[in-house]
């Protein structure tokens, strides 16, 4: 017997959504770097690694691994500036995130 699937049940690619930006937002110092770049952005200032680097008491190797982990999950989004990569917050993929998190209906 197949059961209906509600509407508001998760699609798997909702599914794999959610997994990935938990998974970047799982350490403490991305959630930092990612909450100093959105809050950049909002004031309509661009943020590069060397402000990033700047803000944090991380090395720059260090920053480089989170803002690769948040970049993956296209949560941080780069635009190349001539030699310098400017860091923009993905306003669209959160939304997503959080649409799917209240399917969660906890």
């Amino acid at each position: 017997m197949r059961l209906r699937k509600e509407a508001d049940d998760l699609q798997e690619e909702e599914i794999l959504l959610l997994s990935r930006i938990s998974d970047a937002l799982a350490h403490p110092a991305r959630i930092k770097i990612f909450k100093y770049i959105l809050y950049n952005n909002k004031g309509r200032t661009s943020v590069c690694n060397k402000d990033v680097v700047a803000y944090f008491d991380y090395s720059q190797a260090t920053i480089s691994q989170h803002i690769k982990k948040l970049v993956e999950a296209e949560l941080v989004l780069i635009k190349k500036v001539d030699k310098f990569s400017m860091y923009y917050a993905n306003i669209g993929i959160l939304g997503k995130y959080m649409h799917s998190l209240k399917k969660l209906d906890f």
